[in-house]
């Protein structure tokens, strides 16, 4: 079998950052999250990775990073672009935001050729997360059903202070496998509880902080791309006619509607590492310390 690709989502501009938050630097090094996603990948064996972002950012990608990285693993751009649609449709007139990450999946279906596992540029999983998934990409294959896992964390430990967060809150069955996934696009954090609103905050809805979720790490076999391109089809003809400028493709609800049609399963891993990210410039600080701090303890060196 041939050793998984890492594909990293890094499309999204970080408009609630309020700058190109991929490439913001963590330590006195000038690393960036992406580095040290890339260096926990490489350690538990991955072969290639793949950075998904917009033609604009190329430039300021290859010298942040990319180059640096190409040094020691196999690395390949993908441009998510309104244009990468199937024939026959063209962006809404005033569109500007990416169709989400089951487009940006389907926008490098042809440097894919074997697993892979998808993770967000601007999200800290873990050393445990990408051994979990690299162990199960290398130990497991398509065969009645497709086989995909992903890697799930506890709703509080994924939280900020600073303002909302997306986050896909997951059931599981009684033997580990992901039975659903509900897309909460709002969630706040208010004191001791956590609270939701699908309707631009007329109605909120408590969700417990001990709830499963998505952090957008999933462990692929190449089937799934044939599968999004379905999906796409739908979402184009049915959804976005509804909501042009804001409607979005994402993963975590095409996978759910392939657990409802019976075609695939999703292992569910449990990471014993904590998740750290910056959706908010506030959020930095919190990242920075808790990169020291593994540095103290031994995780990273000072420069790799």
């Amino acid at each position: 079998m041939k050793k998984p690709t890492l594909v990293i989502l890094a499309a999204g501009m970080g408009s609630r950052y309020g700058g190109l938050k991929q490439i913001d630097p963590m330590d006195r090094q000038g690393h960036i999250i992406m580095d040290f996603s890339i260096y926990d990948a490489m350690e538990a064996g991955f072969g290639k990775v793949v950075f998904i972002i917009k033609k604009a950012n190329e430039a300021a990608f290859r010298e942040s990073i990319g180059d640096r990285v190409s040094k020691k693993i196999p690395v390949e751009y993908v441009f998510q672009e309104l244009e990468k649609l199937p024939e026959g449709h063209k962006p809404p007139e005033g569109r500007e935001k990416p169709f989400g990450t089951g487009h940006a999946i389907l926008c490098c279906k042809d440097v894919l050729d074997g697993p892979f596992a998808v993770i967000n540029a601007d999200d800290y999983y873990g050393k445990h997360a990408y051994r979990a998934i690299y162990d199960y990409l290398t130990s497991h294959e398509d065969d009645e059903k497709y086989r995909y896992a992903m890697v799930a964390y506890t709703l509080r430990n994924t939280l900020t202070d600073n303002g909302h967060v997306a986050r896909g809150i997951c059931e599981t069955d009684a033997d580990g496998f992901l039975a659903a996934i509900h897309e909460r696009t709002h969630i706040e954090k208010r004191g001791d509880k956590a609270v939701y609103t699908e309707d631009d905050g007329a109605t909120w809805h408590e969700v417990s902080l001990d709830s499963t979720v998505s952090m957008n790490i999933w462990g692929f076999s190449k089937s799934v791309v044939g599968e999004l391109e379905k999906g796409f089809a739908k979402f184009l003809e049915e959804e976005l006619p509804q909501n042009p400028l804001k409607a979005e493709y994402y993963l975590p609800i095409a996978v759910d509607g392939m657990l409802k049609e019976g075609k695939a399963s999703v292992q569910v891993l449990t990471s014993q590492d904590k998740w750290y990210g910056v959706t908010y410039k506030e959020d930095k600080q919190m990242v920075v310390d808790a990169i020291a701090k593994l540095k103290e303890q031994g995780a990273y060196p000072e420069e790799f």
